[in-house]
């Protein structure tokens, strides 16, 4: 449910998601506030977090010069981003490199791929869940030693017509529809750039909503953020739940299950910052014109 003037609102489920029938199990929400846990790697000048959702797998850095963050062999295209404007990072690829990337995000092709700091700061990386090795990383691996119920079996959208490069957008780029969000997809991934927020949120308009067959992750990179979370009642009595508030501060990643009713607010005192990651890209975003930033670049399925 969104407020009329949310342009989300004219989004229509299809009617493959109008004829779900009710879960028969849920999962639960994923936390991992990174500075609560220790990091799952770290050296000289850098430390770095792993936690995952079904199909993919976030890895959060903070990095002083000279850190060098390299992928052997990677299976298929992930994403990168610098959120901080101080941070400059040189690229190389098996296939494109660039020097002097700041605040930018940047799509990288499979294969061979280091990423090396020339500039500290914060680096976020997005993975598919291919790779078994970064699987196996990830804070809360156990909690998808099973697939999580109501998310089908995951499908890479088409490769790009001009092949897989390295790709480069600027973070702050404004969305020629004049909307309020920024999203680039590519085969496996799709990253809406939420700009900061500088005021507190509306509380006569937020967005109560659910999806039906996907998760979402919420990335919070600067200040705190409180998620709403409900678990519709369904005839299956024995998989209720009670609605749930969580307070979660930066940098944190925040998985929501499908079928699970949320929403989202900035806790005072801004700047707050929340990014959302979804795998694979979004269908009913896709669909409407305008909205991806790249879609002339990553075609949809037939």
């Amino acid at each position: 449910m969104y407020d009329p003037s949310d342009p989300r609102a004219s989004l229509k489920k299809s009617s493959e998601a109008a004829n779900l029938p009710p879960p028969v199990d849920y999962a639960d929400e994923e936390l991992i506030e990174f500075h609560q846990v220790p990091p799952q790697e770290s050296g000289p000048g850098f430390k770095t977090w792993y936690g995952r959702g079904q199909n993919f797998v976030l890895s959060y850095t903070e990095a002083e010069p000279g850190t060098v963050l390299e992928r052997k062999g990677q299976p298929d295209e992930y994403m990168a981003f610098f959120p901080q404007e101080q941070t400059v990072v040189d690229i190389e690829t098996a296939n494109g490199s660039a020097s002097d990337v700041s605040y930018k995000l940047a799509i990288i092709p499979p294969g061979d791929s280091t990423i090396t700091v020339k500039e500290g700061g914060q680096i976020i990386r997005l993975f598919g869940a291919l790779a078994p090795d970064l699987c196996e990383k990830c804070y809360n691996a156990e909690s998808y030693a099973e697939p999580h119920p109501n998310i089908p079996p995951m499908q890479n959208w088409p490769d790009p017509p001009e092949g897989f490069k390295l790709r480069l957008y600027p973070m702050d780029a404004q969305n020629p529809t004049g909307g309020f969000m920024r999203l680039y997809r590519c085969t496996n991934l799709m990253i809406n750039l939420f700009p900061v927020v500088h005021v507190e949120r509306d509380q006569d308009k937020l967005s109560p909503h659910s999806h039906d067959d996907f998760e979402q992750c919420s990335l919070t990179l600067q200040g705190d953020y409180r998620h709403y979370l409900r678990w519709p009642w369904v005839p299956k009595r024995t998989i209720w739940r009670e609605d749930k508030i969580i307070d979660c501060s930066s940098p944190s990643m925040t998985v929501i299950p499908s079928r699970v009713v949320h929403t989202s607010i900035p806790l005072p005192d801004p700047p707050c910052h929340l990014l959302d990651i979804f795998s694979p890209p979004r269908l009913d975003f896709s669909q409407k014109e305008g909205w991806v930033m790249n879609a002339d670049e990553y075609p949809m399925p037939e």
